[in-house]
Protein backbone atom coordinates (compact mmCIF):
# COMPACT_ATOMS: atom_id res chain seq x y z
CA UNK A 1 0.00 0.00 0.00
CA UNK A 2 1.18 3.39 -0.90
CA UNK A 3 2.75 5.15 2.00
CA UNK A 4 2.62 9.22 1.91
CA UNK A 5 6.12 11.15 1.65
CA UNK A 6 4.80 13.34 4.39
CA UNK A 7 4.23 10.44 6.71
CA UNK A 8 7.58 8.83 6.21
CA UNK A 9 9.41 11.92 6.82
CA UNK A 10 7.55 12.41 9.87
CA UNK A 11 8.53 9.05 11.47
CA UNK A 12 10.30 8.32 13.97
CA UNK A 13 11.58 4.85 13.52
CA UNK A 14 12.66 3.08 10.48
CA UNK A 15 10.28 1.56 8.37
CA UNK A 16 11.11 -1.60 5.98
CA UNK A 17 9.31 -2.44 3.17
CA UNK A 18 7.06 0.77 2.32
CA UNK A 19 5.86 1.70 -1.44
CA UNK A 20 6.34 4.98 -2.44
CA UNK A 21 4.42 7.21 -5.43
CA UNK A 22 5.15 10.41 -6.88
CA UNK A 23 6.98 12.20 -9.23
CA UNK A 24 10.44 12.73 -9.85
CA UNK A 25 12.00 16.24 -8.50
CA UNK A 26 15.13 15.61 -10.16
CA UNK A 27 17.92 13.02 -10.42
CA UNK A 28 21.09 12.48 -9.78
CA UNK A 29 23.56 10.28 -10.91
CA UNK A 30 26.72 8.62 -8.93
CA UNK A 31 28.93 5.79 -10.05
CA UNK A 32 26.82 2.21 -9.69
CA UNK A 33 23.97 4.25 -8.16
CA UNK A 34 21.12 7.35 -8.16
CA UNK A 35 19.20 9.61 -6.12
CA UNK A 36 15.62 10.22 -7.24
CA UNK A 37 14.16 12.92 -5.38
CA UNK A 38 10.63 12.98 -5.23
CA UNK A 39 7.55 14.33 -3.96
CA UNK A 40 4.17 13.16 -4.08
CA UNK A 41 1.99 16.81 -3.17
CA UNK A 42 1.30 16.01 0.88
CA UNK A 43 4.33 17.68 1.59
CA UNK A 44 6.84 20.61 0.83
CA UNK A 45 9.61 18.49 1.13
CA UNK A 46 10.59 15.19 -1.34
CA UNK A 47 11.94 11.72 -0.17
CA UNK A 48 15.14 11.31 -1.50
CA UNK A 49 15.72 7.48 -3.02
CA UNK A 50 18.29 5.88 -3.26
CA UNK A 51 18.31 3.37 -6.27
CA UNK A 52 21.34 1.32 -6.97
CA UNK A 53 22.16 -0.28 -10.22
CA UNK A 54 21.53 -4.08 -9.26
CA UNK A 55 17.41 -2.88 -8.47
CA UNK A 56 15.05 -4.54 -9.93
CA UNK A 57 13.75 -1.60 -12.37
CA UNK A 58 16.82 0.87 -12.59
CA UNK A 59 17.25 -0.13 -16.54
CA UNK A 60 14.58 2.74 -16.35
CA UNK A 61 16.96 5.08 -14.78
CA UNK A 62 18.04 6.92 -17.56
CA UNK A 63 14.33 7.97 -18.44
CA UNK A 64 13.34 9.01 -14.41
CA UNK A 65 13.93 12.94 -15.63
CA UNK A 66 12.12 15.74 -13.69
CA UNK A 67 8.29 15.47 -14.02
CA UNK A 68 8.02 11.21 -14.70
CA UNK A 69 6.35 9.50 -12.37
CA UNK A 70 7.56 6.78 -10.61
CA UNK A 71 6.95 3.43 -7.73
CA UNK A 72 9.83 3.14 -5.63
CA UNK A 73 9.59 -0.03 -3.16
CA UNK A 74 12.44 0.14 -0.23
CA UNK A 75 13.57 0.23 3.03
CA UNK A 76 13.04 3.66 5.35
CA UNK A 77 16.75 4.02 6.93
CA UNK A 78 18.46 7.18 8.58
CA UNK A 79 19.93 9.33 5.84
CA UNK A 80 23.72 10.41 6.18
CA UNK A 81 23.07 13.00 4.23
CA UNK A 82 22.77 16.89 6.22
CA UNK A 83 18.57 18.32 6.22
CA UNK A 84 17.05 15.32 5.53
CA UNK A 85 16.60 12.51 8.32
CA UNK A 86 15.52 9.72 6.04
CA UNK A 87 15.91 8.59 2.74
CA UNK A 88 14.16 5.59 1.10
CA UNK A 89 16.73 2.75 -0.12
CA UNK A 90 15.30 1.37 -2.90
CA UNK A 91 14.36 -2.43 -3.42
CA UNK A 92 12.00 -2.06 -6.69
CA UNK A 93 11.64 0.97 -8.91
CA UNK A 94 9.07 1.32 -12.02
CA UNK A 95 8.29 4.06 -13.92
CA UNK A 96 4.96 4.97 -14.77
CA UNK A 97 4.62 7.79 -16.74
CA UNK A 98 7.75 9.64 -18.35
CA UNK A 99 8.27 12.95 -19.24
CA UNK A 100 9.84 14.25 -22.22
CA UNK A 101 12.08 17.13 -22.26
CA UNK A 102 9.62 20.11 -23.21
CA UNK A 103 8.30 19.49 -19.36
CA UNK A 104 8.07 23.26 -18.11
CA UNK A 105 8.88 23.04 -14.32
CA UNK A 106 12.72 22.25 -14.60
CA UNK A 107 14.39 23.11 -11.55
CA UNK A 108 14.93 27.01 -11.88
CA UNK A 109 12.48 29.83 -10.64
CA UNK A 110 9.65 30.25 -12.91
CA UNK A 111 7.58 34.09 -12.57
CA UNK A 112 3.85 33.66 -11.41
CA UNK A 113 2.92 34.62 -14.57
CA UNK A 114 4.33 31.97 -16.55
CA UNK A 115 3.11 28.91 -13.78
CA UNK A 116 -0.38 30.79 -14.81
CA UNK A 117 0.15 29.96 -17.86
CA UNK A 118 0.28 25.94 -17.13
CA UNK A 119 -1.79 26.16 -14.12
CA UNK A 120 -2.45 22.39 -15.38
CA UNK A 121 1.20 21.88 -14.23
CA UNK A 122 1.91 24.62 -11.76
CA UNK A 123 0.29 22.46 -8.58
CA UNK A 124 3.31 20.21 -8.89
CA UNK A 125 5.47 23.28 -7.56
CA UNK A 126 6.59 23.90 -4.47
CA UNK A 127 4.79 27.24 -3.99
CA UNK A 128 1.31 26.43 -5.53
CA UNK A 129 1.66 23.02 -4.38
CA UNK A 130 2.08 24.62 -0.49
CA UNK A 131 -1.29 26.92 -1.66
CA UNK A 132 -3.40 24.17 -2.59
CA UNK A 133 -2.82 22.55 0.37
CA UNK A 134 -3.38 25.65 2.45
CA UNK A 135 -6.44 25.91 0.64
CA UNK A 136 -7.37 22.64 1.80
CA UNK A 137 -7.16 23.08 5.37
CA UNK A 138 -8.32 26.27 5.17
CA UNK A 139 -12.07 25.11 4.24
CA UNK A 140 -11.84 22.29 6.78
CA UNK A 141 -11.29 25.40 9.15
CA UNK A 142 -14.17 27.51 7.71
CA UNK A 143 -16.28 24.57 8.48
CA UNK A 144 -14.89 23.37 12.05
CA UNK A 145 -15.68 27.46 13.00
CA UNK A 146 -19.28 27.15 11.87
CA UNK A 147 -20.61 23.89 13.37
CA UNK A 148 -18.57 24.43 16.58
CA UNK A 149 -20.96 27.10 16.93
CA UNK A 150 -24.28 25.49 15.58
CA UNK A 151 -24.46 26.79 12.63
CA UNK A 152 -26.00 24.88 9.72
CA UNK A 153 -24.31 24.57 6.35
CA UNK A 154 -27.08 25.02 3.68
CA UNK A 155 -26.49 24.77 0.18
CA UNK A 156 -28.10 27.92 -1.97
CA UNK A 157 -28.40 27.81 -5.81
CA UNK A 158 -25.84 28.21 -8.25
CA UNK A 159 -28.71 29.32 -10.71
CA UNK A 160 -30.83 32.25 -9.99
CA UNK A 161 -33.42 34.67 -10.82
CA UNK A 162 -32.67 37.40 -8.58
CA UNK A 163 -29.38 39.99 -8.58
CA UNK A 164 -28.67 39.96 -4.98
CA UNK A 165 -26.47 43.05 -5.21
CA UNK A 166 -28.41 44.95 -7.47
CA UNK A 167 -25.93 45.75 -9.74
CA UNK A 168 -26.54 44.13 -12.67
CA UNK A 169 -22.93 42.00 -12.94
CA UNK A 170 -23.94 38.51 -13.79
CA UNK A 171 -23.66 35.83 -16.17
CA UNK A 172 -26.57 34.64 -18.20
CA UNK A 173 -27.89 31.44 -18.03
CA UNK A 174 -30.30 30.62 -21.08
CA UNK A 175 -31.30 27.78 -23.94
CA UNK A 176 -32.18 30.39 -26.39
CA UNK A 177 -30.51 30.61 -29.72
CA UNK A 178 -30.81 33.99 -30.70
CA UNK A 179 -33.51 33.23 -32.95
CA UNK A 180 -36.49 35.92 -34.02
CA UNK A 181 -40.09 35.13 -32.20
CA UNK A 182 -37.93 34.07 -29.12
CA UNK A 183 -39.48 34.94 -25.95
CA UNK A 184 -38.25 35.06 -22.37
CA UNK A 185 -41.11 32.57 -21.42
CA UNK A 186 -39.37 30.29 -24.33
CA UNK A 187 -36.29 29.54 -22.09
CA UNK A 188 -35.22 26.62 -20.28
CA UNK A 189 -36.85 28.31 -17.19
CA UNK A 190 -39.11 30.35 -18.60
CA UNK A 191 -37.78 33.60 -17.12
CA UNK A 192 -34.25 34.91 -17.02
CA UNK A 193 -32.08 33.13 -14.81
CA UNK A 194 -28.36 33.87 -14.20
CA UNK A 195 -25.84 32.50 -12.38
CA UNK A 196 -25.43 33.98 -8.59
CA UNK A 197 -22.99 36.43 -7.41
CA UNK A 198 -24.21 35.68 -3.95
CA UNK A 199 -26.21 33.16 -1.87
CA UNK A 200 -27.30 35.57 0.97
CA UNK A 201 -30.96 36.01 0.00
CA UNK A 202 -31.89 32.61 0.11
CA UNK A 203 -29.60 32.18 3.61
CA UNK A 204 -31.82 34.37 4.92
CA UNK A 205 -35.03 32.34 4.31
CA UNK A 206 -32.83 29.56 6.10
CA UNK A 207 -32.06 31.75 9.05
CA UNK A 208 -35.73 32.36 9.46
CA UNK A 209 -36.59 28.64 10.27
CA UNK A 210 -33.00 27.08 11.34
CA UNK A 211 -31.86 30.25 13.39
CA UNK A 212 -28.12 30.12 12.17
CA UNK A 213 -26.85 29.13 9.11
CA UNK A 214 -23.97 29.02 6.50
CA UNK A 215 -23.17 29.23 2.82
CA UNK A 216 -19.82 27.65 1.12
CA UNK A 217 -19.74 27.16 -2.23
CA UNK A 218 -18.66 29.14 -6.08
CA UNK A 219 -20.29 32.22 -7.09
CA UNK A 220 -19.73 34.69 -10.37
CA UNK A 221 -19.58 38.09 -10.87
CA UNK A 222 -19.36 39.65 -14.49
CA UNK A 223 -17.39 42.35 -13.72
CA UNK A 224 -14.99 43.39 -16.51
CA UNK A 225 -12.23 43.73 -13.87
CA UNK A 226 -8.84 42.81 -14.46
CA UNK A 227 -7.41 44.22 -10.85
CA UNK A 228 -5.69 41.27 -8.63
CA UNK A 229 -8.04 41.46 -6.43
CA UNK A 230 -10.71 40.21 -8.98
CA UNK A 231 -12.35 36.98 -10.26
CA UNK A 232 -15.22 36.04 -12.25
CA UNK A 233 -15.84 32.83 -10.83
CA UNK A 234 -15.29 32.78 -7.09
CA UNK A 235 -16.27 30.93 -3.53
CA UNK A 236 -18.14 32.43 -0.87
CA UNK A 237 -18.96 32.00 3.23
CA UNK A 238 -21.94 33.80 4.16
CA UNK A 239 -23.01 32.96 7.35
CA UNK A 240 -26.69 34.56 8.53
CA UNK A 241 -28.03 34.62 12.20
CA UNK A 242 -32.06 35.36 12.81
CA UNK A 243 -32.35 37.43 16.23
CA UNK A 244 -29.16 39.41 15.35
CA UNK A 245 -28.36 42.32 14.63
CA UNK A 246 -25.07 44.69 13.50
CA UNK A 247 -22.92 44.37 17.21
CA UNK A 248 -23.33 40.67 16.72
CA UNK A 249 -22.71 40.72 13.21
CA UNK A 250 -19.39 42.38 13.98
CA UNK A 251 -18.44 40.28 16.80
CA UNK A 252 -18.69 37.34 14.61
CA UNK A 253 -17.18 38.37 11.73
CA UNK A 254 -13.67 39.25 14.41
CA UNK A 255 -13.84 35.91 15.82
CA UNK A 256 -13.93 34.36 12.37
CA UNK A 257 -11.13 36.12 11.10
CA UNK A 258 -9.35 35.46 14.09
CA UNK A 259 -9.58 31.76 14.30
CA UNK A 260 -8.87 31.92 10.25
CA UNK A 261 -5.16 33.38 11.38
CA UNK A 262 -4.60 31.61 14.47
CA UNK A 263 -5.10 28.20 12.09
CA UNK A 264 -3.06 29.05 9.69
CA UNK A 265 -0.45 30.02 12.68
CA UNK A 266 -0.83 26.39 14.44
CA UNK A 267 -1.18 24.31 11.11
CA UNK A 268 0.54 26.27 8.45
CA UNK A 269 4.27 24.45 8.92
CA UNK A 270 6.57 24.29 6.53
CA UNK A 271 3.91 25.83 3.73
CA UNK A 272 3.57 29.07 6.14
CA UNK A 273 7.73 29.09 5.98
CA UNK A 274 7.75 29.14 2.75
CA UNK A 275 5.48 31.73 2.28
CA UNK A 276 7.55 33.41 4.67
CA UNK A 277 10.67 33.29 2.42
CA UNK A 278 9.60 33.47 -0.79
CA UNK A 279 5.94 35.44 -0.44
CA UNK A 280 5.86 38.03 2.07
CA UNK A 281 8.83 38.13 5.30
CA UNK A 282 5.82 40.12 7.28
CA UNK A 283 3.09 37.17 7.14
CA UNK A 284 3.72 35.59 9.96
CA UNK A 285 3.92 39.45 12.00
CA UNK A 286 0.60 40.09 10.22
CA UNK A 287 -1.03 37.27 11.37
CA UNK A 288 -0.04 37.52 15.18
CA UNK A 289 -1.29 41.17 14.87
CA UNK A 290 -5.04 40.41 13.68
CA UNK A 291 -4.94 37.81 16.36
CA UNK A 292 -3.72 39.58 18.87
CA UNK A 293 -5.05 42.74 18.76
CA UNK A 294 -8.15 44.05 19.43
CA UNK A 295 -9.88 45.10 16.26
CA UNK A 296 -11.03 48.91 16.19
CA UNK A 297 -14.87 50.03 15.26
CA UNK A 298 -15.59 53.39 13.90
CA UNK A 299 -18.43 54.55 11.83
CA UNK A 300 -17.89 55.61 7.90
CA UNK A 301 -18.14 58.98 9.13
CA UNK A 302 -15.68 59.13 11.51
CA UNK A 303 -13.59 57.24 8.66
CA UNK A 304 -14.20 59.51 6.26
CA UNK A 305 -13.09 62.74 9.02
CA UNK A 306 -10.01 60.84 9.68
CA UNK A 307 -8.93 60.34 5.83
CA UNK A 308 -9.36 63.85 5.51
CA UNK A 309 -7.47 65.27 8.45
CA UNK A 310 -4.76 62.78 8.03
CA UNK A 311 -2.63 65.13 5.24
CA UNK A 312 -2.23 62.39 2.79
CA UNK A 313 -2.65 62.82 -0.96
CA UNK A 314 -4.83 59.89 -1.84
CA UNK A 315 -4.95 59.13 -5.56
CA UNK A 316 -8.90 59.28 -4.58
CA UNK A 317 -10.05 61.98 -2.64
CA UNK A 318 -12.30 60.57 0.22
CA UNK A 319 -15.39 62.02 0.49
CA UNK A 320 -19.08 61.41 2.25
CA UNK A 321 -20.82 59.42 -0.16
CA UNK A 322 -18.26 56.93 -1.95
CA UNK A 323 -17.06 54.12 -0.83
CA UNK A 324 -13.12 53.89 0.78
CA UNK A 325 -10.71 52.49 -1.78
CA UNK A 326 -7.82 50.03 -0.32
CA UNK A 327 -5.56 53.30 -0.76
CA UNK A 328 -7.77 54.49 2.15
CA UNK A 329 -8.58 50.58 4.02
CA UNK A 330 -4.73 50.46 4.20
CA UNK A 331 -4.08 54.07 5.72
CA UNK A 332 -6.80 53.34 9.06
CA UNK A 333 -5.22 49.67 9.64
CA UNK A 334 -1.58 50.62 8.63
CA UNK A 335 -1.12 53.96 9.72
CA UNK A 336 -3.95 55.59 11.61
CA UNK A 337 -4.89 52.84 13.91
CA UNK A 338 -2.55 50.49 13.72
CA UNK A 339 -4.78 47.26 13.93
CA UNK A 340 -7.45 45.63 12.60
CA UNK A 341 -10.67 47.96 11.52
CA UNK A 342 -14.45 47.19 10.96
CA UNK A 343 -15.91 50.58 9.43
CA UNK A 344 -19.66 50.58 9.97
CA UNK A 345 -22.96 52.55 8.92
CA UNK A 346 -22.45 53.71 5.13
CA UNK A 347 -24.07 55.66 3.15
CA UNK A 348 -27.26 54.24 2.19
CA UNK A 349 -26.65 55.35 -1.38
CA UNK A 350 -23.76 53.01 -1.96
CA UNK A 351 -24.92 49.93 0.12
CA UNK A 352 -27.69 47.13 -1.62
CA UNK A 353 -31.34 47.54 -0.61
CA UNK A 354 -31.47 44.89 2.02
CA UNK A 355 -29.34 46.74 4.56
CA UNK A 356 -31.64 48.02 7.69
CA UNK A 357 -31.80 51.79 7.41
CA UNK A 358 -30.92 53.63 10.27
CA UNK A 359 -32.80 56.37 11.76
CA UNK A 360 -31.24 59.09 10.47
CA UNK A 361 -32.74 58.01 6.74
CA UNK A 362 -28.95 58.45 5.02
CA UNK A 363 -27.31 55.70 6.20
CA UNK A 364 -27.61 51.60 6.71
CA UNK A 365 -26.50 49.07 9.02
CA UNK A 366 -23.16 47.72 7.13
CA UNK A 367 -19.79 47.07 8.05
CA UNK A 368 -16.78 46.18 6.74
CA UNK A 369 -13.78 44.32 8.49
CA UNK A 370 -10.66 45.84 6.85
CA UNK A 371 -6.91 44.41 7.31
CA UNK A 372 -3.37 45.39 7.15
CA UNK A 373 -1.99 44.48 3.99
CA UNK A 374 -5.03 43.65 2.03
CA UNK A 375 -7.66 45.74 3.07
CA UNK A 376 -11.63 44.88 2.93
CA UNK A 377 -12.13 40.78 3.88
CA UNK A 378 -15.34 40.69 4.95
CA UNK A 379 -18.69 42.91 4.09
CA UNK A 380 -21.78 42.31 5.97
CA UNK A 381 -24.92 43.86 7.36
CA UNK A 382 -27.75 43.72 9.69
CA UNK A 383 -30.82 42.95 7.37
CA UNK A 384 -33.79 45.12 7.07
CA UNK A 385 -36.84 43.20 8.64
CA UNK A 386 -39.76 45.71 8.40
CA UNK A 387 -41.39 45.46 5.58
CA UNK A 388 -42.59 48.68 4.37
CA UNK A 389 -39.04 49.65 5.03
CA UNK A 390 -37.95 46.93 2.63
CA UNK A 391 -40.15 48.05 0.33
CA UNK A 392 -39.18 51.57 0.12
CA UNK A 393 -35.35 50.07 -0.15
CA UNK A 394 -36.51 48.36 -3.43
CA UNK A 395 -37.99 51.55 -4.73
CA UNK A 396 -35.25 53.88 -3.74
CA UNK A 397 -32.68 51.39 -5.47
CA UNK A 398 -34.87 50.72 -8.20
CA UNK A 399 -35.88 47.56 -8.21
CA UNK A 400 -39.01 45.48 -8.79
CA UNK A 401 -41.18 44.65 -6.09
CA UNK A 402 -42.88 41.68 -7.88
CA UNK A 403 -39.19 39.77 -8.10
CA UNK A 404 -38.77 40.22 -4.75
CA UNK A 405 -42.17 38.93 -3.62
CA UNK A 406 -40.78 35.76 -1.53
CA UNK A 407 -38.07 37.91 0.04
CA UNK A 408 -40.79 40.09 1.05
CA UNK A 409 -42.88 37.17 2.44
CA UNK A 410 -39.98 37.04 5.28
CA UNK A 411 -41.14 40.30 6.40
CA UNK A 412 -44.97 39.55 6.83
CA UNK A 413 -43.97 35.98 8.43
CA UNK A 414 -43.02 35.73 11.56
CA UNK A 415 -40.12 38.40 10.61
CA UNK A 416 -37.38 38.91 13.02
CA UNK A 417 -33.85 41.43 13.07
CA UNK A 418 -31.34 39.16 11.49
CA UNK A 419 -27.75 39.51 10.44
CA UNK A 420 -25.10 38.11 8.46
CA UNK A 421 -21.62 39.07 6.52
CA UNK A 422 -20.09 37.61 3.70
CA UNK A 423 -16.18 36.84 2.77
CA UNK A 424 -14.54 36.03 -0.42
CA UNK A 425 -12.71 32.79 0.15
CA UNK A 426 -9.80 33.44 -2.43
CA UNK A 427 -9.11 37.19 -0.42
CA UNK A 428 -8.86 35.56 2.78
CA UNK A 429 -6.98 33.47 1.26
CA UNK A 430 -4.72 35.91 -0.08
CA UNK A 431 -4.89 37.35 4.01
CA UNK A 432 -3.31 34.37 5.50
CA UNK A 433 -0.57 33.25 2.66
CA UNK A 434 0.53 36.92 1.38
CA UNK A 435 -0.01 36.25 -1.92
CA UNK A 436 -0.69 39.26 -3.90
CA UNK A 437 -3.00 37.97 -7.04
CA UNK A 438 -6.08 36.09 -6.48
CA UNK A 439 -5.33 34.31 -9.72
CA UNK A 440 -2.96 32.58 -7.80
CA UNK A 441 -4.99 31.20 -4.59
CA UNK A 442 -7.40 29.37 -7.04
CA UNK A 443 -6.68 26.25 -9.19
CA UNK A 444 -8.14 27.61 -12.43
CA UNK A 445 -8.91 31.39 -12.58
CA UNK A 446 -11.89 32.99 -14.73
CA UNK A 447 -11.51 36.25 -15.40
CA UNK A 448 -12.10 38.56 -18.39
CA UNK A 449 -10.84 37.47 -21.51
CA UNK A 450 -9.61 34.35 -19.70
CA UNK A 451 -11.16 30.65 -19.48
CA UNK A 452 -8.33 27.77 -20.21
CA UNK A 453 -8.08 24.63 -18.55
Amino acid sequence: MRTLVKDLLGSNVPRPGVLVQGWVRTRRDAKGFSFLEINDGSCLRNLQAVVDAATPGAEALPRCTTGASVSVWGDLVASPARGQPWELRATRLELIGPADATYPLQKKGHSLEFLRTIAHLRPRSNLFGAVFRTRSRLAQAVHEFFQSRDFIWVHTPIITASDCEGAGELFRVTTLKGHPGERPEDDFFGRPTYLTVSGQLEAEALACALGRVYTFGPTFRAENSNTARHAAEFWMIEPEMAFCDLEGDMDLAEAFLKAMARHMLETGGEDLGLFERFVDKDLRARLEFVVERPFVRISYEEAIRILQQSGRSFEFPPEFGQNLQSEHERYLTEEHFKAPTTVFNYPRTIKPFYMRLNDDGRTVRAMDVLVPGIGEVIGGAQREERLEVLRDNLRFHGLSEEAYQWYLDLRRYGTVPHAGFGVGFERLLMFLTGMGNIRDVIPFPRTPGHAEF
